[in-house]
């Protein structure tokens, strides 16, 4: 069970890649923003269809959060949009490169503060070695 969860998030890490480069694709096709639309309404459906036959939670409750709660969907909408327009010029991995080094150090300043309601998990000097070498990393791929 320990390994349950990281092992999803390493299917989801292929899910990306595998998103990023048929998004990239049918962005030439059809266009940037054009495909970054068909992505998300293809998901919306997706997702329609699990909540019908899946779902236990409470829809109707999504009036009473935060309105903050609901950025994710506009948060996505940028990513689906950039690596849309950014893997046919830079590749997947590249990309993707830049995009894990976003989320890991939003994800230690989010952490660090204890942002959005979670629990801190205070930035120390092993944190700050990663961040850095995220930003060699992220030289290295975007090095012809």
């Amino acid at each position: 069970m320990k390994l349950l969860f990281p092992l999803l998030a390493l299917i989801g890490g292929i899910a990306v890649a595998i998103q990023s480069q048929v998004n990239g694709n049918l962005g030439r096709n059809v266009g940037v923003i054009e495909a970054s639309f068909v992505s998300f309404l293809i998901g919306t459906l997706a997702l329609f269809f699990a909540v019908i036959f899946f779902g236990n939670g409470n829809l109707l409750a999504v009036a009473t959060v935060p309105k903050w709660q609901l950025l994710g969907g506009l948060m996505g909408a940028v990513y689906v949009l950039i690596l849309v327009f950014s893997v046919p010029k830079i590749g997947v991995a590249a990309a993707l490169a830049g995009i894990i080094a976003g989320q890991v150090i939003m994800g230690a300043v989010i952490d660090h503060f204890g942002l959005f309601g979670g629990v801190r998990f205070p930035i120390d000097a092993k944190k700050l070695v990663a961040i850095v070498l995220l930003f060699v990393s992220l030289y290295l791929f975007n090095q012809k």
